[in-house]
């Protein structure tokens, strides 16, 4: 026997047109399931309301506050943790690095300009081989597929935006 929409109908709480009335009251004299259902629902919704002690949203918010300030606690030492610990890795891996160019800085500086030299002249190459293939491409690839390849950048910025609106947003609800 199918029971969801009866259920739905009496759990809601919502009000319903006379045909889903007709059919509720059919379902309900056939279905002991969905009659205790009603019952128990007429139940809570007549038992009366019982205010909360007295004093209950001043210890609400204490409690709040408390937990507030604990989780702040928890905050701090798990960044101090972090960032010790990734002080003691980087100290770690560049111990012989740091070692080895006090021992000798000379040969480390003029390694370092070269690397660096190296980088540059790489970074060059590499923007003038980018700009030669992207003339070559605009030739070769059709402009719908540059139509698809712009709309799926745009979709994927879009979907990072909102992500970052969801997780930075401020959260809703008790504030103290």
């Amino acid at each position: 026997m199918n029971h969801q929409p009866f259920e739905e109908w009496l759990l809601d709480d919502k009000n319903l047109n006379p045909a889903e009335k007709r059919e509720l009251d059919l379902h309900l004299r056939t279905c002991s399931r969905c009659t205790s259902l009603a019952e128990v629902g007429l139940a809570l919704r007549s038992a009366p309301v019982v205010p909360p002690a007295a004093g209950f949203t001043l210890r609400f918010q204490q409690r709040l506050a408390v937990q507030k300030v604990a989780e702040r606690r928890r905050k701090l030492w798990g960044m101090i943790v972090l960032l010790a610990g990734g002080a003691g890795l980087l100290g770690w891996i560049l111990a012989p690095f740091l070692l080895a160019f006090l021992a000798a800085p000379v040969e480390w500086v003029t390694a370092g300009i070269g690397y660096f030299l190296f980088i540059l002249t790489s970074l060059q190459a590499l923007t003038e081989v980018v700009a030669v293939l992207f003339r070559m491409a605009t030739d070769f690839i059709p402009p719908y597929v540059w139509m698809v390849i712009v709309s799926a950048l745009a979709g994927l910025g879009l979907l990072w935006t909102i992500s970052i609106w969801q997780f930075s947003r401020t959260p809703q609800g008790v504030t103290v």
